[in-house]
């Protein structure tokens, strides 16, 4: 269960690592639009998950790979962005959200 404050730097943590992925580290993206579904912060702030959708989805390994190449010029990004926020910037850890394939593939087999 999250707390209240957990789920307030969940939210500003997505907000603020979509715009820095969309704007600032367009170049980890590979020209892919990429987008954060979900943002997950551990009990002892020390972490975030984030799960990350990325159209189309031919790039979607080659993006993370990227991603995860230079985390830490997105973590030093994320710093930049929330340090009057938050005192220690939370480790990020970037996950593939395959819900709407999931989604997509239910359909398909709805639809037989």
């Amino acid at each position: 269960m999250e707390s209240t404050r957990q789920k307030k730097i969940s939210r500003l943590l997505q907000k603020e690592t979509a715009e820095l992925l969309q704007q600032e580290l367009r170049e980890l993206t590979l020209g892919a639009m990429v987008s954060i579904t979900i943002a997950r912060v551990s009990s002892d702030l020390s972490q975030v998950k984030f799960y990350i959708s990325v159209f189309p989805t031919e790039k979607t390994n080659a993006v993370l790979e990227s991603i995860n190449q230079n985390i830490h010029r997105v973590r030093f990004g994320i710093g930049q962005r929330t340090g009057k926020q938050l005192r220690i910037v939370p480790s990020p850890v970037f996950f593939i959200d395959d819900s709407l394939d999931y989604l997509e593939n239910i359909d398909e087999l709805l639809k037989k």
